[in-house]
C-alpha cells in the first residue's frame, strides 16, 4: 500500500530525523565511557575510521533500499529483491527487524525511565550535595522499586508512542524540529560549562591524543563495534525512514551529514563528561555508571549543579526518545500496511508489545533479578529477561542483519539499481560499493564474532 506512506516536508525535516535516530544514548551514554576504558584518542580515531569505512555503507544501503521499495522494509526488501530479479524472501530481513525494533524498544523504555527519572531527581535538589554512596543508593534505590521503575519506562514509551501516532510531519518531524536543535544547543552549553569548572585541557588531550601503544585487537573491535550501535544500522528502523524520502535527496550527501552530525555529538559528549571527570579525580573508565552515578556525584559538588545536572539528563532524555521515536517507526509501518489499519492504531499496538515485554525488563531488576529465562544455554547464563533482549537485538540481530543487508545491496541487487539510487556511477560510488561488498561485512562479522565468543 505505497500510498499509505507519508514524504518528509523536506531535506532539512529528513536530516533531523534521521540524526535523531543515529543520536541516542550510545553517543552521549556510551561513546565517554567506552573511549575513556579503551585508550581515548586512539579509540576516537579508529572510531572515526570505523564509521567511514564500516557503517556509512551500510546507512547508505538501508536508504536506498527504502527509497526505491517506498514501503515498510519487510515489503520494500521484497519490491526490490522482486525488481532485481531476486527471491522476495530476503523479506526476512525485513520481518526479523520489526521484531527486533519491538524488543528494542521494550527493554530501552527502562533506559529512557532512567533519564527521566534523573531529570525530575536532579530538578528537585535529591542529588545535590549526596556522597558516594547516596548517589549509588538513589540509582540502586529506583531500579530497585518495580513500581517506580515501571512508572517512569511506562512515562517514556507513552510519549514515543504519542508522538509515533501523529504521523511522519506532524509528529516525527515536529518533534524532531524540536528536540535536535535544543539538544545541540545544551551539549554546547554543558561543553563550555565543563570547560570553566572543569580541566578541559586534560579532557581534550585524553580525547584526541592517540597513544597507540595501547591499540590491540579488542580496541579495534570495540570501536567498531561503538560505531556501528551509535548509528543504529541493522534492525531496518532507518530503512523506513528511507521510504519517506523523495526523489530529489541525495543519499550520499545525506547520509555523510548524517554520520557527521552523529560523531560531532559523540565527541561534544566526550567534552562536556571528561573535564569533570578528570576535575573531581574520577576514573574515565568508569562504566555505564559514569552517567548514572558518577556525573551525578560530580555535579552536586559543582556551583549551580543542579541547574546543569537537570540539564544534562534533560539532553539525555531527548537523545533516548529521538531514538525511540525511529525505533517504532519500521514496526509501525508494517502493521499499517498488514492489518491495513491507521498509524494511530498501528503505534498503540506496537508501543502496547513494546510495554508488554517492557514490563519483564523492568522487573528483571527487582522481583524477577533471580530469573534467567535461558540460562540452559551457555550463551544467555546468568542473563535476565532485560539482558537477553539486549544480547539477542545488540549481539546476535543487528550485527547479522547489517552483515545480510550489505550482502542483499552489494551483491544481489544489480548495478543499475543501486547507482541510480546514489547519484549515477561516480568515483564515490565505486568506493561505497566496494565498501558494502567486502569492507564491511568483514567488519561486521569481525564484531560479531568477537561478540558471541566473548
Amino acid at each position: 500500500m505505497q500510498q499509505a506512506h507519508e514524504q518528509w516536508s523536506s531535506r532539512l525535516g529528513f536530516i533531523m530525523a534521521a540524526v535523531g535516530s543515529a543520536v541516542g544514548l550510545a553517543n552521549i551514554w556510551r561513546f565517554p565511557y567506552a573511549a575513556g576504558s579503551n585508550g581515548g584518542g586512539a579509540f576516537v580515531f579508529i572510531y572515526i575510521a570505523a564509521i567511514l569505512c564500516v557503517v556509512l555503507p551500510i546507512l547508505m544501503a538501508e536508504l536506498l533500499v527504502g527509497r526505491r521499495g517506498q514501503l515498510s522494509p519487510p515489503n520494500a526488501i521484497a519490491a526490490v529483491a522482486r525488481e532485481a530479479g531476486s527471491s522476495e524472501r530476503w523479506r526476512w530481513m525485513g520481518l526479523v527487524g520489526v521484531v527486533a525494533a519491538v524488543l528494542i524498544f521494550s527493554f530501552y523504555t527502562v533506559v529512557g525511565g532512567w533519564t527521566l527519572a534523573y531529570v525530575f531527581k536532579s530538578g528537585t535538589g535529591a542529588l545535590a550535595n549526596a556522597n558516594a554512596q547516596a548517589i549509588q543508593a538513589t540509582f540502586d534505590g529506583l531500579n530497585a522499586s518495580a513500581s517506580e521503575l515501571f512508572l517512569w519506562a511506562s512515562g517514556f514509551l507513552l510519549l514515543t508512542v504519542f508522538v509515533s501516532a501523529r504521523g511522519v510531519k506532524a509528529g516525527i518531524e515536529t518533534a524532531v524540529k524540536v528536540l535536535m536543535p535544543l539538544l545541540f544547543v545544551m551539549l554546547v552549553g554543558m561543553v563550555v560549562y565543563a570547560a570553566i569548572v572543569g580541566d578541559f585541557s586534560a579532557a581534550w588531550t585524553f580525547l584526541f591524543t592517540p597513544d597507540f601503544s595501547r591499540v590491540n585487537t579488542d580496541v579495534v573491535l570495540e570501536a567498531i563495534g561503538q560505531a556501528f550501535f551509535s548509528i543504529g544500522v541493522g534492525i531496518t528502523n532507518l530503512m523506513a525512514y528511507g521510504s519517506y524520502l523523495d526523489r530529489q535527496t541525495s543519499i550520499p550527501r545525506s547520509s555523510l551529514s548524517i554520520i557527521g552530525a552523529d560523531t560531532l555529538v559523540a565527541l561534544l559528549a566526550g567534552l562536556a563528561i571528561f573535564p569533570i571527570i578528570f576535575a573531581y579525580g574520577m576514573s574515565p573508565s568508569g562504566g555505564p555508571g559514569l552517567v548514572f552515578m558518577a556525573l551525578p556525584y560530580a555535579f552536586g559538588q559543582m556551583p549551580g549543579g543542579g541547574f546543569v545536572g537537570a540539564l544534562f539528563f534533560l539532553l539525555l532524555f531527548f537523545a533516548a526518545l529521538t531514538s525511540a521515536i525511529s525505533m517504532m517507526e519500521c514496526s509501525v509501518a508494517w502493521l499499517r500496511e498488514k492489518l491495513g489499519t491507521s498509524r494511530r492504531n498501528a503505534a498503540l499496538i506496537s508501543g502496547g508489545m513494546s510495554w508488554l515485554l517492557g514490563l519483564l525488563s523492568v522487573l528483571s531488576f527487582n522481583v524477577l533479578s533471580d530469573v534467567h529465562p535461558l540460562g540452559m544455554l551457555s550463551l544467555f547464563e546468568g542473563k535476565t529477561f532485560f539482558d537477553v533482549f539486549d544480547y539477542l537485538t545488540s549481539t546476535l540481530v543487528m550485527p547479522l542483519c547489517s552483515i545480510f543487508v550489505a550482502i542483499f545491496v552489494g551483491w544481489v541487487l544489480p548495478r543499475s539499481i543501486t547507482a541510480s539510487e546514489l547519484d549515477g556511477e561516480t568515483l564515490s560510488y565505486k568506493v561505497w560499493r566496494s565498501l558494502v561488498r567486502y569492507v564491511a561485512p568483514v567488519g561486521l562479522a569481525a564484531v560479531f564474532l568477537s561478540l558471541v565468543s566473548a
